[in-house]
């Protein structure tokens, strides 16, 4: 599970129900209810939107790390800063495009998407990239300028 344990465990913290959830996501309680079991996996903006409701990072929903926020975090993912990040990711680890969707088992289309910012990186695939090179979510969406890489 990517993040289904710890959105449940702020939501039941803070005592809100799941149809409070999706009154504020704008999504019917089935929808939210399939998010927060991964039935159906939440896009990437509003995984983001429920970082900021609950007041943590992505890297904690995800359960990289047990901080449940860093200093400085910005609201907002930053594409721009996305599509540099990505490429240089990929540059430091030496990776050409393809090499890298072949990594994630996405097609390097994908990846040249990301990169020029055609399109946000989706859930899975930011959390898998995350996860192989030890990458912060929050980073490589320009939410953060540190920590770029995590602590384990």
């Amino acid at each position: 599970m990517i993040y289904s344990k710890r959105l449940k465990e702020l939501r039941e913290e803070q005592n809100i129900k799941q149809y409070e959830l999706s009154n504020y996501l704008q999504f019917s309680k089935e929808v939210y209810g399939n998010f927060e079991r991964e039935n159906t996996l939440i896009p990437i903006k509003y995984l983001n939107i429920l970082a900021n409701y609950f007041n943590c990072s992505i890297d904690y929903l995800f359960n990289f790390t047990n901080n449940k926020s860093y200093q400085n975090i910005q609201q907002e993912i930053n594409y721009n800063l996305q599509q540099l990040r990505l490429k240089e990711l990929r540059k430091e680890q030496k990776l050409t495009q393809k090499e890298l969707a072949k990594a994630i088992n996405v097609a390097p289309s994908t990846i040249g998407d990301y990169e020029k910012r055609n399109k946000p990186i989706a859930t899975p695939f930011l959390y898998d990239i995350c996860k192989k090179y030890n990458i912060s979510a929050d980073y490589l969406l320009g939410k953060i300028d540190s920590p770029k890489y995590l602590n384990h």
